[in-house]
């Protein structure tokens, strides 16, 4: 008999031969295909390893776990075993692993360290397989696309490994290959995170918090992304044409014939990492302006282009041979950014490199999505020290991405989600950091966004007025135009059916204000009629007299002036005490007496 639904066969006979590992993973409601189960079991072991072992317990899944020596144990693993145990499970691990090395909301510094020291350091895979993905993908044998071919590749990663080619016309290239079957693993582990995160969400506050089950989503998208090397060769040609400015700056182009889905040919850049740089090298080596340029590329990659180099750790970063330039590589993960999050990491980055915590905050909470119990007085008092703390911080700190990553820890802590590209900035910030430092230990990452600040401000400029802006606005505009009587059918329409309403912040503190405007516009036209009644009194004879003048018509002025003096006394003097408080709080109670 075939497996039926999501428990099928296996699952049926395994549950009344009383698997605990199945028992558990049935109370956790999730999928129990065999190849999955081991996978399940797998993330369980992280759980109870590294922090998270109530969860397990109570999913039934401790049992299922006592036949692994390493995972039964109740010993909480350190930062650079949590590193290796995610290398150790394969590639979609290692790359969340890097994702988690963006979420200072969900990890301490030192596992924040340790993760986005991960590199793509796998185990490569056959030169026949090699051969066979090549000819498959350009339907040409290997020696017939390329003159020369080295069998042993220069770097092995998670998604593929590179080889060293000279092209027919003597060009020496890259060829990236990507690993056999790979999609299809990195499929089926998606689907395993996808359904641990719903389980999380469901039955957890930490997962409801973080929203975990919308961080795989946003994994999903990029990890699927960096599997098609059609899209990677599109992002070198993009990020080539955005850097061309800077002389010290060089990306590899891709060459679109011998480029498909599963194989990208680039131009070969010889060089090394950054970080390989040794402190003789680093006395002969130009590094103050290298860093300089570096790190102005990335703030007009990410404050003017909107597109930049997401991971731009020591890997992805090279030292040409030279030693005159800096290549960027392997743009498998990038990030876009719309006009409107761009200028808040404008201003957000700039109040930042001087220090002005209430600015970093306000900006912050704009740039975020508060959460109906987000704690803004706590989430301000901790990016206030943050800020603080690391604006009094010698060189050896990190800086502004320091600072980026602890405003997205406290934003987790303190209930307001922020977006994506935040996260990803701040690890590129960081990792630049750390780059700019390997070149020049000397290097100012706060006083290279305010040198850069003002060419910044004048390019963003120049975007906005070009001609296809302009052109975009004056159709915005006749859009508004068009719309606009439309829209004022449908006021009309919500007003002649009684159905237009006005939100308003403090309802009751508006309420009381009109009605205290009213109060006053109503006793001026007492006052002013008083005044205009005993005038005309002033002209019928009268036996009572004050004064000389008639009694009564005296009476109306005295009683006019007394209304109007007492008037004049509280809009001077108890007006000027509501508008000096100015607190909500305190003006409130007082308008409403």
């Amino acid at each position: 008999m075939e497996p039926t639904g999501v428990f099928g066969v296996y699952s049926e006979e395994a549950s009344r031969g009383g698997n605990p590992q199945v028992k558990g993973l049935m109370t956790m409601g999730i999928k129990l295909d065999p190849q999955y189960l081991k996978r399940y079991k797998e993330i369980a072991g992280l759980l109870m390893k590294y922090g998270n072992s109530d969860l397990v317990k109570n999913a039934g899944l401790e049992e299922a776990l006592k036949d692994d020596e390493n995972l039964s144990k109740q010993v909480k693993g350190t930062a650079e075993e949590l590193a290796a145990d995610l290398e150790r499970l394969g590639p979609a691990y290692v790359k969340l692993g890097q994702i988690l090395s963006t979420r200072g909301d969900l990890l301490p510094p030192p596992y924040l360290l340790a993760l986005s020291r991960l590199q793509d350091n796998c185990e490569p895979f056959s030169f026949a397989e090699v051969e066979k993905i090549i000819q498959t993908e350009l339907g040409v044998k290997i020696n017939k696309a390329f003159a020369e071919f080295n069998s042993e590749p220069l770097a092995a990663a998670s998604l593929g490994q590179i080889h060293k080619a000279k092209m027919r016309d003597g060009r020496e290239v890259a060829v990236k290959v990507q690993r056999p079957c790979i999609r299809e693993q990195i499929l089926q582990d998606l689907e395993i995170f996808a359904d641990v995160a719903e389980f999380y969400v469901l039955h957890t506050d930490l997962g409801k918090k973080y929203e975990f089950d919308v961080m795989v989503d946003e994994f999903r998208k990029s990890l699927l992304g960096e599997l098609d090397y059609r899209q990677e060769a599109q992002n070198l040609e993009t990020l080539r044409r955005n850097v061309a400015e800077f002389d010290m700056i060089v990306v590899p182009y891709a060459i679109d014939a011998f480029t498909t889905t599963k194989v990208l040919t680039m131009e070969f850049i010889k060089g090394k990492k950054v970080t390989g740089i040794t402190n003789l090298e680093r006395t002969e080596l130009n590094g103050g302006p290298l860093a300089e340029q570096i790190f102005a590329a990335y703030l007009k990659q990410i404050l003017v282009d909107g597109f930049f180099h997401a991971d731009p750790h020591p890997g992805n970063v090279l030292l040409t041979e030279d030693e005159k330039k800096i290549a960027l590589i392997d743009l498998g993960m990038v990030a876009r950014l719309t006009p409107r999050i761009q200028k808040q990491l404008l201003q957000l980055v700039i109040a930042i490199s001087e220090g002005r915590a209430d600015s970093v905050a306000n900006i912050a909470v704009e740039i975020g999505e508060p959460k109906p119990k987000f704690d803004e007085q706590q989430f301000r008092h901790k990016v206030s020290e943050l800020v603080q703390v690391d604006l009094d911080a010698n060189i050896a700190r990190m800086k502004v991405g320091h600072v980026i990553v602890g405003i997205t820890k406290a934003a987790g802590e303190t209930g307001i989600r922020v977006p994506a590209e935040l996260t990803m900035l701040g690890k590129a910030m960081l990792h630049l950091d750390e780059v700019g430092r390997s070149l020049d230990p000397n290097f100012d990452p706060n006083a290279s966004v305010r040198r850069n600040a003002g060419h910044i401000l004048e390019q963003r400029l120049v975007n906005e007025i070009s001609p296809g802006h302009l052109l975009n606005t004056l159709i915005e505009a006749k859009d508004g135009f068009e719309k606009f009587p439309r829209n004022i059918n449908k006021i009309m329409d919500l007003v002649a059916q009684n159905q237009l309403s006005v939100k308003v912040i403090d309802e009751p503190l508006l309420v009381d204000s009109f009605q205290k405007v009213a109060n006053r516009i109503t006793l001026g036209l007492v006052l002013a009629a008083l005044i205009i009644g005993a005038s005309n009194l002033m002209k019928v004879p009268s036996g009572f007299t004050l004064f000389g003048y008639p009694g009564l018509a005296i009476l109306l002025f005295l009683l006019a002036a007394g209304g109007g003096f007492a008037l004049a006394i509280q809009i001077a003097f108890y007006d000027q005490k509501l508008q000096k408080l100015g607190d909500p709080d305190v003006v409130s109670p007082l308008v409403r007496k």
